[in-house]
């Protein structure tokens, strides 16, 4: 039997300065089939959803978005490998483990799911190379990013970044083995974790402070979004913290026409 028709997806587009031959989008929860808690535009099969439910959102991505193929979807295990997905023609059946990709191809769709985590779109200036990145504070601590601008075939100075919908400065709440981490590696990235009252070992993180200071710190000094908290739009958005870890999966989408 068909599903019902649903009403169409809101999306948040990127504000970024892209070559005219460059599409990206990331999904927000509005919309879709899924039942509670996954509701209602859950693109995550790990997450305890429906199978059918999530086919029938993934078809209406598609359909929505009028994407050119089914978008590559990764096995995202909060590490730093990178992908080229040229080199996987055809795409395995199982989900390749990686946290982040980049092509050349024309009409590929790069797709990075996240639940709170940081996703980092990337596209060379002219339009030639896409990349994208999941980047947890865990990815975002090991080099995740770094390593996925060395994998792009351009200099890091012709590369722009867009960070997507995360867990925004004021509900990121973490312990002071991870400021300690980020601080090990660059006394400046202190500035990014703010002491919670009435604690000394607990600090509100600020990912999209930290991931503009690793962009720039590699080159990349175009760098747009930043601007969401998904912890704090439950209508619009799944959060892993939020929601004590049983919710959906949305994704951050770039492809080439």
């Amino acid at each position: 039997m068909d599903e019902p028709p649903v009403a169409a997806p809101e999306y948040v587009i990127p504000d970024w300065p892209a070559a005219s031959n460059i599409r990206a989008a990331f999904t927000t929860r509005v919309s879709g089939f899924s039942n509670k808690p996954c509701d209602s535009f859950n693109l995550g099969l790990h997450v305890g959803d429906d199978a059918k439910h999530v086919a029938s959102n993934r078809q209406l991505l598609i359909d929505s978005l009028s994407l050119p193929e089914s978008p590559r979807y990764l096995n995202q295990v909060h590490g730093t490998k990178v992908l080229c997905i040229d080199d996987l023609v055809p795409w395995p059946e199982k989900m390749p483990a990686a946290d982040a990709c980049w092509s050349q191809s024309e009409k590929c769709v790069i797709a990075i799911m996240t639940a709170d985590c940081l996703p980092v779109l990337f596209s060379s200036r002219c339009g030639s190379v896409i990349a994208g990145a999941h980047a947890g504070w865990r990815g975002l601590a090991d080099g995740v990013i770094e390593n996925t601008v060395e994998k792009m075939p351009v200099p890091a100075s012709e590369v722009i970044a867009w960070l997507g919908p995360a867990i925004g400065p004021n509900k990121f709440e973490v312990g002071a083995e991870v400021k300690a981490r980020f601080v090990a590696q660059n006394d400046n990235s202190g500035i990014h974790f703010e002491t919670m009252p009435k604690s000394s070992d607990k600090y509100l993180a600020n990912l999209y402070g930290l991931a503009r200071d690793r962009l720039t710190g590699i080159g990349v000094s175009a760098v747009y979004g930043g601007n969401e908290c998904t912890f704090s739009d439950e209508h619009r958005f799944f959060s892993h913290r939020r929601d004590s870890g049983n919710t959906g999966r949305m994704a951050a989408l770039i492809w080439k026409v």
